[in-house]
């Protein structure tokens, strides 16, 4: 945290000067906070950064349109374009429909997050939304959790498999929304989903993977995705719900993953409390 310290003592001061409750001082801080980090990446990258709306939104499309619109608002006044910014999102009902209303009214492109099931998948095309990033890695553990299988070759991976079968359902069918496969466990579950639009790819595996020399062949592809045994499908509120519902894993994961990003606003939130204190009386 040091090395970022002059990032937290120049939001804290911000969310002092804007005044109000405690509570708004905390929220204009954490909000200043995040855009800042965005900007200090935005220096070292030349595409576009993402920064998520507080989990604790998740179920609440009103609240999530007007903290997007916020966060915007920050990255424009510090001169940097909507373009070069993603708003991310819990891929929930609401958190998809608030993503669809960014998208079409606002011109704000989104990242949807903590995406597990087809039908998530499915409802974030409909919306037409920027991009999606499905958790490869986080689906194989709950099956390593949950069942007898303790162990994946990469090609029967639930994770690979689950990605791969949103890639070729989006190409088949003509969708622009971009599929980026995240969270990874390991270098096998890349290299079977080469080919992805995009995939986000920690140091460590990036490490791993420079040092394997191997012919990588792509495994996904539009054009294979062509022939793919796919029905399209259309969901409305009831029939995603319903859907969703019916993939234990999905519906344990995606739960799971907003109760962690909560607690970590949380705790951050605890932090930016104590030292606002320590701001305002002196110390």
């Amino acid at each position: 945290m040091p090395a970022y310290q002059p990032l937290v003592d120049q939001a804290i001061k911000y969310g002092i000067a804007k005044g109000g409750t405690e509570e708004e001082q905390v929220t204009n801080t954490m909000d200043k906070l995040f855009v800042s980090f965005g900007l200090e990446i935005l220096k070292k990258v030349p595409g576009r950064v993402s920064t998520e709306v507080d989990a604790r939104l998740s179920f609440d499309k009103e609240e999530m349109l007007r903290k997007a619109l916020k966060l915007i608002a920050l990255y424009e006044e510090a001169g940097i374009s909507k373009e070069r910014v993603l708003i991310k999102l819990s891929s929930t009902w609401e958190g998809i429909q608030a993503g669809k209303e960014l998208e079409e009214k606002h011109g704000v492109h989104c990242n949807m997050t903590l995406l597990f099931s087809f039908a998530q998948a499915v409802a974030c095309a409909e919306a037409k939304v920027t991009l999606i990033s499905p958790f490869v890695g986080r689906i194989l553990d709950w099956y390593k959790e949950n069942t007898d299988r303790k162990s994946f070759e990469p090609h029967e991976d639930p994770g690979v498999i689950s990605v791969t079968k949103i890639y070729n359902y989006y190409k088949k069918f003509g969708y622009s929304t971009v599929v980026m496969g995240a969270s990874f466990r390991n270098s096998g579950e890349v290299k079977a989903l080469a080919g992805c639009d995009l995939l986000t790819i920690s140091p460590g595996l990036l490490a791993e993977l420079s040092q394997d020399h191997s012919a990588v062949t792509a495994m996904l592809s539009a054009e294979k995705s062509k022939t793919c045994d796919l029905e399209k499908i259309h969901l409305d509120e009831k029939a995603f719900r319903w859907q969703h519902n019916e993939d234990r894993m999905a519906v344990e994961k995606l739960s799971d993953g907003i109760r962690k990003f909560a607690a970590d606003a949380i705790k951050l939130e605890t932090m930016i409390k104590e030292k606002m204190l320590n701001v305002k009386n002196g110390q």
